[in-house]
């Protein structure tokens, strides 16, 4: 047993370790491609190198953040297609960043190396973000399975308590709840008063008070009286025991949009990277401007991404919000109020009721 608690705390400090590595390694490739775009900008490179060694030193220079930050984006993409999965998010980054490295083949075009690393450092920066908040929600998982007690107590004819395990306690058993324990199962209280400690189900930090006759629920803790509670439900069916099972079976049911998106995706994808490639080799033999038209090709591949249309809706509702000062006439309580109305019938909310009546008058007098 203690072997492989041993064995469990050093995964767990190897995935730790792996984040924090590629938490640095991002850092390291930051701070990289910063001095490399700040010689480029600032011409220094071609103060050293002249022209066109300029643009091969640029190539150089930028490929050792992208290759830091980005290898195993590669990598991934490399396996995946070697397996036949190719059409998936690291095989669209590994094409749209190399790509734009690859643009330096062509010399009557502008360079691009230094876009092809900021992608797959942004990337990789949305990437790790992601890592810690799934990590951040895998502990709370963990903290959420400590709520379930291992026993319960049920006293003796001569006094005494034997601890029983949960499954075992039949409805209408009358089990003992120390001060600082648990409560095993769903029951009513017969005999003491106690506060009840209910932040791990409900998320309320004050204490409960709870006497005789009151309902008790699983899950919560016994802070200060020893109490006695008749069971009124078997542990399978008690609050404790469903909570666990909802947050054990959470991650084998998608929801109605994310099987659509799923399906959606197994389509999308492939059709976009189709298209980039029509439009690019297609452009290019019809008007032999290869470089134009394969650039236009990586840049319909980034477009189409939904990324793209997520961040264009922020951004539109942010100048919206910067443009409405400007017209004194619009006001924004219409649009709350608007907010607020049922979404079937259309009827304001009944706190906006009222507000609505003065403004349709007001509306009526200035005619």
């Amino acid at each position: 047993m203690a072997a492989a608690d041993h064995k469990k705390k050093k995964k767990k400090r190897k995935k730790k370790e792996s984040l924090e590595h590629k938490r640095n390694r991002i850092l390291v490739a930051l701070g990289i491609f910063a001095v490399v775009y700040a010689l480029d900008e600032l011409g220094a490179l071609t103060i050293a190198f002249g022209e066109p060694g300029n643009i091969y030193a640029s190539f150089a220079l930028f490929l050792v953040p992208f290759l830091i930050a980005g290898y195993d984006v590669l990598q991934k993409a490399f396996n995946n297609i070697r397996r036949g999965k190719a059409f998936d998010e690291s095989f669209l980054m590994a094409v749209a960043t190399i790509g734009a490295f690859a643009m330096v083949l062509f010399p009557d075009t502008d360079p691009h190396m230094a876009e092809g690393a900021a992608v797959m450092l942004f990337y990789q920066v949305g990437e790790l973000f992601q890592a810690y908040a799934v990590g951040k929600s895998r502990k709370s998982i963990s903290a959420m399975m400590d709520i379930a007690p291992d026993y319960a107590n049920v006293e003796q004819a001569d006094g005494t308590l034997e601890q029983v395990f949960p499954d075992d306690i039949a409805v209408g058993t009358v089990i003992v709840v120390k001060p600082g324990e648990r409560v095993p199962i769903d029951g009513v209280i017969v005999e003491g008063e106690t506060q009840l400690d209910t932040a791990a189900l409900t998320g309320e930090s004050v204490p409960r008070p709870a006497k005789t006759g009151d309902d008790i629920i699983s899950g919560c803790i016994n802070m200060t009286g020893l109490i006695h509670v008749r069971t009124t439900k078997p542990f399978g069916e008690s609050t404790v025991a469903r909570v666990l099972e909802l947050v054990e079976n959470a991650s084998e049911k998608k929801a109605r949009t994310e099987n659509f998106i799923t399906r959606f995706a197994r389509v999308y994808t492939p059709a976009v990277t189709g298209a980039a490639a029509v439009l690019a080799l297609g452009g290019g033999l019809v008007t032999g401007a290869w470089s134009d038209w394969i650039l236009r090709g990586l840049t319909f591949l980034v477009v189409s991404c939904p990324c793209a249309l997520v961040i264009s809706v922020l951004r539109a509702g942010g100048c919206a919000e910067r443009c409405q000062p400007r017209h004194q006439h619009h006001h924004p309580r219409p649009v709350l109020q608007l907010c607020l109305r049922h979404p079937d019938t259309g009827v304001p909310h009944p706190d906006q009721a009222g507000a609505e009546a003065p403004a349709k008058a007001g509306k009526g007098k200035t005619g």
